[in-house]
């Protein structure tokens, strides 16, 4: 788990460093609010792995039992 923590900030560290470069260049302006905005989903995703991995297995679970009372 500190792993995943490190490789976490550590990947978010090199990721503001280079927003803060788009930030700067006022050619990129559409292209921050795309990086940003990718950047909190990728971050939703890693913090809420396991909830989103459980929630599609019961899911297809549910969908598996229920085909074969079709």
């Amino acid at each position: 788990m500190k792993k995943l923590y490190g490789k976490m900030v550590c990947g978010m560290m090199v990721l503001r460093r280079r927003a803060e470069e788009i930030l700067k260049d006022e050619k990129g302006m559409g292209t921050v609010e795309v990086i940003l905005i990718i950047l909190v989903l990728i971050g939703l995703v890693i913090i809420f792995k396991s909830q989103l991995t459980e929630l599609v297995e019961n899911i297809f679970e549910k969908i598996t039992k229920q085909a074969g009372s079709i």
